[in-house]
């Protein structure tokens, strides 16, 4: 069965980092997507501070990540990594399904 999402280094590095600084009832981070931008959807993160019951939890490199059920089809097979520029920083999904990608990279189609 494919993994669901797999984390890099540097993504599991950021999550820690990240939760680190949370409020202590933060469980770990929730991935989902939702419909919007000019592709069609696109992927959201936010602290969870409690467990829905249809989530899936993935566990990797010492770090939590709560998946929407809704989003699981979206997400089969995607590598969640964080990427730090010069000027910039943001978590990206490097997923098989995409089908289109606006200009931006803010968004998706599958």
């Amino acid at each position: 069965m494919t993994q669901i999402i797999k984390l890099s280094e540097n993504a599991a590095s950021r999550i820690k980092e990240i939760m680190s600084n949370a409020e202590k009832d933060a469980l770990g981070v929730r991935v989902s997507v939702k419909s919007g931008g000019c592709a069609g959807m696109s992927y959201v993160m936010e602290y969870t501070k409690e467990a829905n019951p249809s989530d899936e939890v993935i566990e990797d490199k010492g770090v939590k990540v709560y998946i929407d059920s809704a989003a699981i089809l979206y997400l089969l097979g995607t590598e969640m990594d964080y990427k730090k520029e010069e000027f910039s920083s943001s978590f990206v999904f490097n997923n098989p399904n995409e089908t289109e990608r606006c200009g931006c990279g803010e968004s998706f189609k599958v």
